[in-house]
């Protein structure tokens, strides 16, 4: 039968000796232990003044940064420094409070200045010039165990700025999605548009031109939508805000000069349409700023009520392709520029050009039969045909064309006269 008496370690994993030796050691590593926090007190502040020093050498973002924010790391330095001891002093704590003890000196806007990598470098300056000091700062016989202490305490240093960085962009996060929900809602209700840029630029929006976008969810998720249209958005560079109402989402994208600007609100759409649910996609007109992108974003939003009228619509369909659809819901803008871009042109073009395209609707899209209505050779009715769609750009014989320039023509005709 084994007899040996069992090892045990204390806090810092000493071995300690067992049986009477056992209490002669641990008064021992105890007068050692207080000889070496007598000794770091002393050096508190040499430390902290020379891992600034270090930092300084060998960390240029450190050397670029303004002297508030450089201050304000040399302070988290020395609560380090000082936290390490108070803990080295009462090894029994267990873990020690780091993110109080030592981050808590700092303003919450220092994470923003100091990235998560910038800190990690950081504690490998303050960990080497603390190491590199560990046989002057211990008393004799303690150099391993202030090494191992150094170590652990680094380590948790370490765990505990991945959490304050993590906590940081949670809050972040969430605000950004407030702040998107409500630029959002005042864009497609028309409010507080003094207030868009500065609320842009809060979540560090830069780029224009600007492209609304909507859809649904359909079954899917619609946080899910949500955060996969951000990432693709911001993947591809653009600036993004995105928002959900019911089933509906909808993303406003400032896109740059990345597409031509004939393709911009098309080419936009294209790489985000697959993103949304299932059902139509609709894209608003492209916009020279933030400030106006509630005009896009209420097109696209009415552009998707009314897109139930075309079912053979492209995904993603341009909102300005949907004005019939949405003219016929009663929207005051579509009507407004079905009248301003079709029917304003064919009228000041002359009676010719609207007679031949009334008779031309009327009898089926029939050439010869309009040609006998109007007395004229065919030729002369292919040739005002061609006429009306280089004005409007629809192609009276196209059947989307040919319903487009029936709508806007009765909604001129209901506007009453115009001058040409």
């Amino acid at each position: 039968m084994n007899t040996e008496p069992h090892e045990t370690h204390d806090d810092q994993g000493t071995t300690v000796p067992p049986d009477g030796a056992e209490g002669a050691d641990a008064a021992e590593q105890e007068r050692v232990r207080a000889e070496t926090v007598r000794r770091l007190e002393r050096s508190m502040g040499v430390l902290g003044t020379a891992a600034v020093a270090r930092m300084e050498e060998r960390l240029g973002w450190f050397r670029r940064m303004s002297a508030e924010d450089r201050s304000w790391i040399g302070l988290v330095a020395q609560s380090g420094v000082a936290a390490f001891v108070d803990w080295f002093r009462n090894p029994v704590r267990g873990r020690p409070a780091i993110t109080v003890e030592v981050f808590g000196t700092a303003p919450r806007e220092l994470t923003r200045s100091v990235s998560l990598q910038q800190t990690v470098d950081m504690i490998r300056v303050v960990i080497d010039v603390v190491e590199g000091q560990v046989e002057e700062l211990a008393a004799p016989g303690g150099a391993q165990q202030l090494r191992e202490a150094v170590l652990r305490y680094t380590r948790e240093v370490a765990f505990s700025s991945a959490k304050v960085y993590a906590r940081a962009a949670e809050a972040r996060g969430a605000w950004d999605a407030r702040l998107e929900a409500l630029i959002v809602d005042a864009l497609l209700h028309g409010d507080h548009e003094d207030g868009l840029q500065t609320w842009g630029s809060a979540l560090g929006w830069s780029h224009t031109p600007v492209v609304a976008v909507a859809g649904e969810t359909g079954d899917d998720d619609g946080g899910k939508v949500l955060d996969d249209l951000r990432a693709a958005a911001r993947r591809l560079g653009h600036d993004v805000l995105a928002g959900m109402q019911g089933t509906r989402v909808v993303v406003v994208v400032g896109v740059g000069d990345r597409y031509p600007k004939e393709d911009l609100p098309g080419a936009a759409a294209e790489p985000l349409a697959g993103l949304f649910g299932h059902g139509p996609v609709v894209v608003g007109p492209a916009v020279p700023d933030l400030r106006s992108a509630g005009a896009s974003l209420r097109a696209a939003v009415n552009g998707l009520r009314a897109a139930v009228a075309w079912p053979d619509a492209p995904r993603p369909v341009l909102a300005d392709d949907l004005l019939p659809e949405r003219a016929l819901q009663g929207e005051t803008e579509a009507r407004r520029q079905l009248v301003e871009e079709v029917y304003v042109p064919l009228l000041g073009a002359g009676s010719p050009l609207l007679d031949t395209l009334s008779v031309y609707l009327e009898h089926a899209s029939s050439l010869e039969a309009t040609a006998r209505m109007l007395f004229v050779h065919p030729n002369t009715v292919r040739y005002r045909l061609s006429r009306i769609a280089e004005l409007t750009g629809h192609t009276p014989s196209d059947g989307r064309g040919s319903f487009v320039l029936r709508v806007a023509v009765a909604l001129g005709r209901l506007a009453g006269p115009r001058e040409g």
